[in-house]
């Protein structure tokens, strides 16, 4: 009989307390009830607290409440599981499954991978991770139930942090609940109230497991002002803007306005102080209200080139202004007591550093670094290049791709302004991963990415994407989460411990498929970037056809294998050979798509583009917790020339 003793009370602790029985008991199936008490002089069974509570050495974590280190020492009657902080100790407690042999593939329960054992294991680890961030942003098309499932699969790949972003994010639900790239389901709009209500749940969710809570970003340009940017990119109706709040609106060609009628893409004239002040009280007054934001984001409108032209904007850059804007806000919370932490960041027209601003209190502020523009087709590996940087002009930047540039900004900033914390805001999880057809390619990127981090003074990653990706695998996301948590685990090491868990004894034959697969179907070719003569478009490139018709075959030969294996023992395994055989249709048209693509012949491209999305709006509800069919749908449509891909029945 097992016994599990809380060493100190913290929800978080509660909690990891509670998964720890549940695992045991799903693993032990005759272990009969597993008892939980608190019990600060335990000396026997489990004991699940803080590091500090079994006076262990805490001493290369920089900061013990963001640092995380993990520390088991248990055989097969129990022992010692915990943290440098709460859900640190919660993560310890899924590493110690880890060892038992328990694996998390996908989010949910149909993605969890359980043995039955006979018999606890020997662990003696300790581990302190190696980035201080890492995690996920809200995006794509998001569904409740769908957003629970993923706080709760966050820590039990090693991952620490979750951002909700924007006030509101009904846009991420609307592009969902509305089903608009789907050409079967009906919509089933919801409300603001009701995705708000469903923000907190999520916050409470976040908070349950002792993860970092980051929140906003975008927004403050237009919230504060009387302009709701909840519905995204999208214009939103008739937009009355008064008079009063008119004047402190960016002025473009002459004009202020919303820009292009949509608040989201719209700034405020940062050279005037009344719209700064405006800023900076609504943020302390945010701040006050939702305190249990661990991290606050402080970024301007969405969009490049959308910056005030007014004659007193214009005497400095962007930049400086976000700066001064930055530390206004920091004399606000001060004012008001505040020890709220803001994140500001280097993204499109801040990616330039400032020129003669600095920021007044250090303390209060992480640095942010979001390389929108790159190209996934290399890593930050790369030396940064200054040779390649060009000086910043005013709604005419020039939008750096290469990494080496790209870097080189962010160490422009480093050198003249940013000498603390500092961590990435990716999108490998976007649309990025649809133009790799196996996943394999960004997978791989993905982990070099992380393991080059460090070599640019940065500390982890936030991914802004899908909450969905894990099509036609999870492998993708598995790298994520276990490569920022362990470095030292190598690319090969990751592909096999997913693999064999997702599918088994044929485990070797699906990576070869899907890396010839992968190898045929060149992620630069999808991105655009491979043509043979860009008058007659970025996609022509006639020698693709022969690799097409080869991947298409290959495809057809395969879906034999994933046939025969579609019933497995293990549920996880079973989803995993379903999600392959799903992909066989979508490759299959994709394969069938590049043979026309590739030479120009666009009305066939777009017959097979509405038959495949056509087919997998129909198939959407029985994957969706693993395929965002939406973002998948907006990403292949880049290929259609523009015309529509859906036709939406309305049904």
């Amino acid at each position: 009989m097992y016994n599990i003793f809380k060493i100190t009370s913290n929800p978080t602790i509660d909690f990891a307390a509670e998964e720890l029985k549940k695992y045991l008991r799903m693993m032990i199936v005759r272990s009969g009830e597993i008892p939980i008490s608190f019990d600060p002089n335990a000396k026997d069974g489990f004991k699940i607290g803080l590091m500090s509570d079994f006076g262990l050495d805490t001493s290369d974590a920089e900061d013990i409440t963001l640092d995380d280190i993990i520390y088991v020492k248990a055989d097969a009657n129990g022992g010692i599981i915990a943290g440098s902080n709460p859900g640190a100790t919660l993560i310890a407690v899924y590493r110690y499954l880890r060892f038992c042999g328990c694996r998390w593939l996908f989010p949910g329960i149909d993605g969890e991978w359980i043995p039955t054992v006979e018999t606890l294991p020997d662990v003696d680890y300790r581990k302190l991770a190696d980035h201080r961030y890492r995690g996920q942003c809200n995006e794509g098309a998001e569904f409740q139930p769908n957003m629970i499932e993923t706080i709760d699969f966050t820590p039990k790949i090693g991952m620490n942090t979750y951002m909700l972003e924007f006030d509101n994010p009904y846009t991420y639900y609307a592009s969902y609940y509305n089903h608009d790239c789907s050409a079967v389901r009906p919509k089933e709009p919801v409300s603001r109230d009701t995705v708000m209500r469903w923000k907190r749940q999520c916050e409470v969710e976040i908070k349950k497991r002792g993860l970092h809570f980051h929140d906003m970003g975008h927004g403050w340009t237009s919230e504060p002002f009387g302009l709701n940017s909840s519905a995204g990119w999208v214009e939103d109706g008739v937009i009355d803007i008064p008079e009063e709040t008119k004047e402190l609106l960016a002025m473009l060609d002459g004009k202020r306005q919303v820009r292009r009628n949509i608040p989201l893409l719209t700034n405020v004239c940062l050279s005037n102080p009344k719209a700064r002040k405006i800023m900076a009280n609504a943020i302390a007054d945010y701040a006050e209200k939702q305190n249990n934001v661990d991290f606050l984001h402080i970024w301007l409108a969405d969009g490049s080139n959308g910056h005030c032209e007014c004659d007193e904007c214009k005497k400095k850059i962007t930049s400086d202004w976000y700066v001064i804007l930055l530390n206004e806000i920091d004399d606000e919370l001060t004012k008001r007591n505040l020890d709220t932490h803001l994140v500001f960041i280097a993204y499109l027209d801040t990616f330039w550093a400032p020129l003669e601003k600095k920021l007044n209190n250090n303390k209060r502020f992480t640095m942010l670094y979001a390389p929108i523009t790159r190209l996934y087709t290399e890593t930050y590996a790369k030396t940064p290049d200054a040779s390649q940087m060009v000086p910043y002009e005013r709604n005419n930047i020039k939008k750096p791709k290469g990494m080496a540039e790209c870097l080189a900004y962010l160490h422009d900033w480093k050198e003249k302004m940013w000498t603390g914390d500092c961590f990435c805001y990716e999108y490998h999880f976007m649309d990025f991963q649809y133009w790799d057809i196996t996943n394999m390619f960004v997978s791989k990127i993905l982990h070099e990415d992380i393991c080059a981090l460090k070599s640019q003074g940065l500390n982890g990653i936030i991914e802004d994407g899908s909450q969905r990706s894990y099509f036609p695998t999870g492998f993708q996301f598995y790298v994520y989460g276990e490569t920022l948590y362990d470095s030292s685990v190598s690319f090969d090491e990751l592909k096999e411990d997913y693999f064999s868990h997702a599918f088994g004894e044929n485990w070797k034959d699906v990576v070869n498929y899907l890396e010839t697969l992968k190898d045929l179907m060149r992620y630069s070719y999808f991105h655009g970037l491979e043509s043979k003569d860009e008058s007659k478009g970025q996609f022509y490139n006639p020698d693709m056809a022969d690799n097409a018709k080869k991947a298409n075959k290959l495809v057809k030969d395969f879906s034999a294998t994933i046939k025969a294996n579609l019933v497995q023992q293990q549920r996880a395994s079973t989803v995993a050979w379903q999600l392959l055989d799903l992909h066989t249709f979508v490759a299959d048209k994709m394969t069938t798509m590049t043979q026309y693509l590739c030479v120009g012949d666009q009305d066939n491209v777009v017959k097979t583009l509405r038959e495949m999305t056509t087919e997998m709006s129909k198939r959407e509800v029985y994957f969706e917790r693993y395929y965002d069919h939406y973002l998948f749908t907006r990403s292949v449509k880049r290929y259609s020339g523009g015309e529509d891909i859906v036709d939406n029945l309305d049904v």
